[in-house]
């Protein structure tokens, strides 16, 4: 039986997908839990994953990617948009959610919403947008961790213009912007990068234990 740390070694940043082989919609489910189930400040979620199936619209992505031909050549392509102009409406959502989800009047979330929003509030807008930033990267990390799981290969990209993504996908229109994204698929033979030996710091450079 293989080990999460077996799938962690397997798994690499793919650089040339095979683009005939798709992802099935039941793995394509067990992906999207495994994002919707991420951490997340405060449980939030201060974000939406924008998923680009569409060869249309991956081709008008390319050029805004750098011409990388991860963006087409994969099954599918995540974007992970973070929220701007975070205010109390994000808030009060959040609570109605927890609310209908635990059975709890609204009342008694009261002070857990006042203390969020005095919090959140102060904070400048600037500040604000890399908090949320920061929140998708989490998510990121879980789809990593579950494409592994299921052998299918994901390559986290920051190498793109996010103003032209969300020029091209209308997200400043919904107050998103992507921050980070990732191509999901199969890896191509013919990538040569598959053969190579992962190399990471070892435990002694790595970790500091106080």
């Amino acid at each position: 039986m293989t080990t999460f740390l077996d799938k962690q070694n397997w798994r690499y940043a793919t650089k040339k997908f095979d683009a005939a082989k798709k992802i099935s919609e039941s793995d394509l489910d067990f992906l999207k839990e495994a994002v919707r189930l991420s951490a997340s400040a405060f449980g939030l979620q201060l974000y939406k994953v924008i998923i680009v199936e569409n060869p249309e619209i991956k081709a008008q992505l390319l050029p805004a990617a750098y011409g990388q031909s991860q963006i087409i050549d994969a099954s599918h392509l995540f974007i992970f948009a973070n929220q701007t102009n975070v205010g109390d409406a994000e808030i009060d959502a959040y609570l109605k959610n927890t609310s209908e989800i635990r059975e709890l009047p609204i009342d008694a979330l009261t002070g857990y919403g006042d203390y969020m929003k005095g919090y959140v509030k102060p904070i400048p807008e600037d500040a604000k947008d890399v908090w949320t930033a920061k929140q998708t990267y989490i998510a990121l990390g879980n789809l990593l961790s579950a494409a592994a799981e299921l052998n299918i290969d994901a390559t986290p990209m920051e190498g793109f213009n996010a103003a032209e993504f969300n020029a091209i996908l209308g997200l400043d229109k919904l107050n998103l912007n992507a921050a980070v994204i990732a191509p999901v698929g199969y890896r191509h033979e013919e990538d040569a990068t598959q053969h190579h030996k992962k190399v990471r710091k070892s435990k002694d450079d790595l970790f500091i234990t106080l």
